[in-house]
């Protein structure tokens, strides 16, 4: 039956429209694909072309050529209807609308061969499948398709027929066909055939649980209904062939020491056999009989273990009931070695093979000579009174157990129990073995224990404060001691020193505390000396913590400091840049005397008959400034006055108040001066000053008062009198003062007084036609004149020889 690939008449296109692309180069030709009975061939587009023409020629072969025209806009075809294998010349020809050749191009290629025919398929293993088919000619090798309903798909490439496709998956239903291939590509695929594999093979387990069966287990196989299971005794024709649908199978009254070759296999419901498998197992070797036991005499004593070889055993094991085993590959003996004392050993024997142990031969028994005991050990339950116990040992008549000590003395006790008692001396190592004696002899040397007693107490104890928290006790080595302990406590807290050496330095201790000092001797077996007497030793006392420092005056502060320790003085050390300060008390305050502007680091310490402490922390002291030695106050005018004073230690800045009942003036600098208004005249003023260091630190400072003098009088006025004279007026302030007014023209000056309180007084003999400036101002208590009072001009004109006209002309400023 041919394949209905083969009956194609009809010329199929496959049709690429692409853009015209104008090209000036000659036309190329390519075969894209190619079948047993047609090809299909790509072409590059030529400028101008309106067809092409594809005409393919058979090149060996009497048949006609086969053409196709595909439009000016193709440039891929096929050409159908070519015989298989056979070589063709494939040409393309591009044609103008007149049908004139432009361009051409050609090429050769080969058509694929015939479709091949499959005669059968069929598995012989679980992952693959055989088919056998007809073979073609012209075909170099030939593809196998396998596929199922999974999706699964493959193609295996064979030489001929029949082929194989592996990688199959067991007891699965496979659609299979064939393609031939040669050097112009593969032919389509043959009519398909189904086929199964067959099912996989049972995996196998082996065992023998004696020496005349053999187990075989299997897990079962996925559409198995039965198993196979042929068991072949090597170098026999013994066979056995059993069948089951179970997963288990037991061979019976086999041979012990045997190898046998089980092979199985599964059937599926079709009836069809799948792959076999084979195992070999081996059954458990027979009891070795004719088992002999003896001691062997040597550099030690053994034990050796004899029997007679058995058939299969490829190793042989002696047991003992003490738990030791000896074991042999080749040979009918084995040693059991070291050997323990007083054990009655059982020995039996077995022979093993892959397959498993055999059943143990019969006991036999043999008794070893005593052991030594196995714990000894040395007590003192009362100073300077020991004993060396001992466990019991079996099968003993009586014991002899050896003391000596670390300096040569020995001593021994013989007795049937299991201690001794013997006397000992502190700061000694004492030695001690036991040896137990029966009529087998003589136990091997035992344990060998040593005991060093206690480490004497050391009598020359020495302890001393060595700095303030700090104490170091020392004394002479005592014998025996591998170590000492040392510990002080105060009550309240335990401090320990371990050292080798006979000193040792506590430190970190608390201070001002009575401190109990006990050193023990140490050894690594015995522990510590606690029978030790104690020595007491006090501490340096706590540092003072400073509190607080106040300033009492100018030239004294008070230090406050907190102190917990008992019975103790403090020193206060004030230090200064030139000097050094200091004050004492039992208390917890005392007084110093500073200067005025200057900075100290004060400190404090304690001390007591135990010691003196460290300094506390220094605080900083800045005393206040001093106050200027001098100061002046100066009226200027008469509501302004100017202070001037000397400057003062420790002083960056002041402040210098005028007090009195009617107001106050204040003013601050950094100067040694200050301008103050606002005076009130005629009052009197407290003077203060405030000197300010830079830090803020203050002084305050008094001086003699001040009294501003008397208000310069008021409505001067100048009256012509009889008798060439002139009279001052004016209008005072209350209270008695004393007034001068000065009258100073350009030829001559004229002055009068008025006491306790006058408002005027009286010039005589003025010499007429002259402007005169009239000054009237207070006297103060020292009798000067003021000198800020205003000025007023005043014209005196002449009538003949006479004081004319008084014409006020106004105010004059100061000079």
């Amino acid at each position: 039956m041919e394949s209905k690939y083969l009956h194609l008449s009809k010329i199929v296109l496959l049709l690429i429209t692409v853009p015209q692309i104008c090209k000036a180069h000659d036309i190329t030709l390519s075969v894209f694909t190619v079948t047993s009975k047609s090809m299909t061939v790509r072409w590059s587009g030529h400028t101008g072309a309106s067809s092409y023409k594809i005409t393919a020629t058979p090149k060996n072969s009497p048949d006609s050529s086969v053409f196709a025209q595909f439009s000016g806009s193709t440039v891929m075809g096929s050409v159908n209807s070519l015989s298989p294998n056979t070589v063709y010349r494939m040409r393309v020809e591009a044609m103008d609308n007149a049908v004139n050749v432009l361009s051409s191009a050609e090429t050769e290629e080969t058509t694929a061969p015939e479709v091949p025919f499959i005669h059968q398929a069929y598995s012989k293993h679980s992952d693959s499948i055989t088919v056998e088919f007809g073979v073609v000619s012209g075909a170099t090798s030939y593809i196998i398709r396998a596929e199922n309903e999974d999706g699964y798909f493959s193609e295996s490439l064979v030489d001929t027929s029949p082929g194989t496709v592996v990688g199959l998956l067991p007891y699965t239903q496979y659609t299979l066909s064939v393609m031939s291939v040669n050097t112009g590509g593969r032919s389509q695929p043959s009519l398909t055939v189904n086929a199964r594999t067959v099912l996989v093979a049972p995996d196998l387990f082996s065992s023998s649980p004696s020496s005349d069966i053999i187990v075989i287990e299997w897990n079962p196989v996925d559409h198995a209904v039965l198993y196979s299971l042929v068991l072949t005794m090597e170098g026999s024709d013994m066979r056995v062939r059993l069948n089951t649908s179970e997963t288990n199978l037991t061979f019976t009254g086999l041979q012990p020491g045997t190898t046998y070759s089980i092979k199985g296999n599964a059937w599926d419901p079709d009836g069809n056999q799948g792959d076999d498998i084979t195992v070999s197992q081996i059954t458990r070797p027979p009891v070795p009989g004719d088992v002999q036991v003896q001691l062997t005499l040597g550099r030690s004593i053994d034990l050796a273990v004899y029997w007679q070889v058995v058939r299969g055993a490829d190793v042989y094991t002696a047991v003992s009931s003490t738990g030791q085993n000896c074991s042999a590959t080749i040979g009918t003996y084995c040693i059991i070695s070291p050997l323990s004392c007083s054990q009655n050993h059982t020995i039996s024997v077995t022979a093993q093979n892959e397959a498993g142990p055999s059943e143990p031969s019969s006991p036999q028994d043999l008794l070893t000579f005593p052991c030594p005991p196995e714990l000894v050990w040395i007590e003192e339950p009362t100073t300077g009174n020991c004993s060396v116990t001992w466990s019991k040992v079996q099968w003993v008549d009586y014991y002899i157990a050896f003391v000596k000590r670390d300096d040569g003395l020995e001593e021994q006790c013989n007795t049937t129990g299991t201690t001794c008692y013997f006397q000992c001396i502190c700061g000694y190592t004492y030695l001690s073995t036991v040896f137990a004696y029966n009529l087998a002899g003589t136990s091997p040397p035992g344990q060998i224990v040593n005991y060093t007693t206690i480490p004497c107490c050391p009598d020359d104890l020495s302890v001393s404060l060595i700095s303030t928290e700090t104490l170091e006790i020392s004394w002479t080595s005592v014998r025996g001691a591998e170590l000492y302990e040392t510990i002080a406590a105060d009550g309240s807290e335990w401090i320990h020193c371990n050292d080798t050496a006979p000193v040792c330095a506590l430190s970190d201790l608390t201070c001002d505390s009575l401190y109990s000092v006990v050193v023990r001797p140490c050894s690594e077996t015995q522990g510590c000396n606690n029978t030790c007497s104690a020595h007491t030793r006090r501490t340096a006392p706590c540092a003072p913590v400073i509190l607080n420092v106040t300033q009492v005056n100018s030239s004294t502060v008070e230090v406050f400091w907190m102190a917990t320790n008992t019975e103790a003085n403090y020193t206060v050390i004030a230090m200064g840049p030139s000097n050094l300060l200091t004050c004492s008390s039992s208390s917890t305050s005392c007084y110093i005397s500073v200067s005025c502007g200057s900075t100290y680091d004060v400190s404090a310490y304690a001390t007591t008959t135990a010691g003196q402490s460290l300094p506390s922390y220094s605080i900083p002291l800045e005393t206040g400034p001093c106050c200027p030695e001098t100061l002046s106050v100066e009226q200027v005018t008469q509501s302004m006055t100017n202070i001037t004073w000397s400057g003062a230690t420790g002083a960056g800045s002041y402040v210098t108040t005028l007090t009195s009942p009617r107001g106050h003036a204040r003013c601050h600098t950094m100067d040694t001066h200050c301008l103050l208004g606002c005076i009130t005249c005629g009052t009197s003023y407290n003077v203060s000053l405030e000197a300010f260091s830079i830090t803020g630190h203050k002084s305050e400072c008094s001086y003699h008062g001040f009294s501003a003098s008397a208000c310069c009088p008021s409505s001067v006025r100048l009256y012509r009198m009889d008798n060439n004279t002139l009279r001052v007026y004016w209008r005072s302030s209350p209270g008695l003062y004393n007034y001068t007014a000065d009258l100073h023209g350009t030829r001559s000056n004229y002055t009068c007084s008025a006491t306790n309180g006058a408002h005027g007084c009286d010039i005589s003999e003025i010499l007429c036609g002259e402007v005169y400036t009239v000054v009237v101002a207070p006297l103060t208590q020292e009798g000067s004149k003021v000198t800020y009072c205003p000025r007023r001009l005043y014209s005196v004109s002449c009538s003949g020889n006479t004081v004319g006209m008084v014409i006020y002309r106004g105010r004059r400023s100061v000079d």
